[in-house]
């Protein structure tokens, strides 16, 4: 198994590879980046004086809205450079462009290579890709590209369509597969009702994208073990967003995703800008290394969660991420309690009475918000309804108000037209 050395060295000596790394990438934003050319500036930063990661904090940091105001003044090269176009997904309001030179690229495929490898891949696997390879989405090439630099075989067989991807299960034998975890739990639906053994498959594990699979203490949630219970194979969490062009995923001890120095620097902030002890919650900001085309200093993702530094059994020294437990513009202030979507997913996916959900939240005029849960039952009863919401309230000691839908009509509103992945949680405040 692959392991690059800077990720088995000292934090010390990790600290100091960052510093001359952040080094460069100071001289050149100053000679390259329209964007930071003006903020420094803006913000009587000198570059020179910032000389250790501490010294980053001196900097302001910036979020999104910028990244979508500006976008082509984080370009750093000619546009007859740039190879590939990505986009963000737009979840969060107006898509915004990665672009990527020849070098990023290559870094892509690195950074997918050594995620792979850290899940315990290796050239004798065959991954099977049930995601979209389409529509600019960054993660579809960074997944390909990396299996091909791991030397493994794959299969793109792309998002959806259980009985196609069964047919390529039992044909091509693949042992990993890449996909979003509740597509995993209607994969062993259809094995379930069309008699196929899922101890007999060629699948040993799977690369789960998009959603949790696991708590804050690392066991598996709700999600994880529904799949679990069922199939037989490992699950390794990853986290990833297409503008820090770098993912984190578990290695086979499962307890957060490895941190890869040699890609990014990260901090973990409170909402005063200030970093956070290990264990504790913070918004997750980056800087990327290495990038050529538009690389992002001081980033605030917007992702919260904690991380963790004690040793690794696998050897590497890097901290690792938890789970990501919210989105800081999706926190829910509701009747007294402050939660995060994911949270409230689980407590659905803990009921059996419930198929499939999405949940909308609205602004109200007492600055609070209002909860939707728009829901596919089993049973349209009354019945239901109450088991539902006697379950709601003793999970979240409130009831939000609630839709039931037919999964048609649920389908349709998660998957709007020209949407890259499904739309679960819909924001209107």
């Amino acid at each position: 198994m692959f392991v690059p050395d800077i990720e088995l060295q000292s934090p010390e000596t990790i600290r100091h590879f960052q510093e001359q790394e952040l080094h460069k990438l100071l001289i050149y934003l100053q000679n390259h980046s329209p964007f930071y050319q003006e903020w420094f500036q803006k913000h009587d930063i000198d570059i020179a004086e910032i000389k250790t990661l501490n010294d980053l904090r001196s900097i302001p940091t910036l979020g999104k809205d910028m990244l979508q105001e500006h976008n082509w003044d984080f370009l750093c090269v000619d546009k007859s450079r740039i190879a590939e176009y990505t986009t963000t997904s737009g979840t969060l309001g107006k898509p915004v462009v990665i672009p990527l030179t020849e070098k990023d690229l290559d870094r892509l495929a690195y950074n997918e290579y050594i995620s792979f490898t850290c899940a315990g891949g290796s050239s004798e696997d065959i991954y099977q890709l049930m995601l979209t390879l389409d529509r600019q989405f960054m993660a579809g090439i960074a997944y390909y590209q990396g299996i091909r630099r791991l030397g493994a075989g794959v299969l793109r067989v792309g998002p959806g369509a259980a009985a196609l991807q069964w047919e390529n299960i039992l044909k091509i034998q693949p042992t990993v597969l890449v996909a979003v975890p509740s597509f995993l739990i209607k994969l062993i639906a259809f094995a379930e009702t069309h008699e196929i053994d899922l101890s007999k498959t060629s699948v040993k594990s799977a690369i789960c994208i998009g959603e949790n699979i696991r708590n804050q203490d690392f066991s598996y949630n709700v999600l994880g073990k529904k799949i679990t219970v069922k199939w037989n194979i490992r699950l390794f969490s990853t986290y990833a967003s297409t503008e820090m062009q770098t993912a984190f995923t578990e290695c086979a001890q499962g307890l957060g995703g490895h941190h890869h120095p040699e890609l990014l620097i990260v901090e973990i902030l409170d909402p005063l800008g200030n970093p956070v002890p290990p264990g504790a919650e913070g918004e997750v900001t980056i800087t990327t290394l290495g990038v050529e085309a538009m690389p992002l200093l001081r980033y605030r993702t917007g992702d919260i969660c904690t991380y963790h530094e004690t040793p690794c059994a696998c050897g590497r020294k890097t901290f690792r991420l938890s789970p990501i437990i919210g989105r800081h513009q999706h926190m829910i202030k509701y009747k007294g309690t402050t939660l995060y979507p994911p949270a409230l997913f689980d407590i659905l996916a803990e009921m059996p009475e419930v198929l499939e959900s999405t949940i909308e939240v609205s602004g109200n005029d007492i600055g609070t918000d209002e909860i939707l849960l728009k829901i596919c039952p089993t049973d349209f009863s009354d019945e239901v309804d109450r088991s539902i919401k006697a379950q709601l309230q003793a999970k979240l000691r409130v009831i939000p108000d609630i839709e039931y839908l037919s999964m048609e009509q649920l389908l349709k509103l998660q998957l709007p037209d020209g949407i890259r992945k499904p739309l679960k949680f819909i924001d209107k405040r």
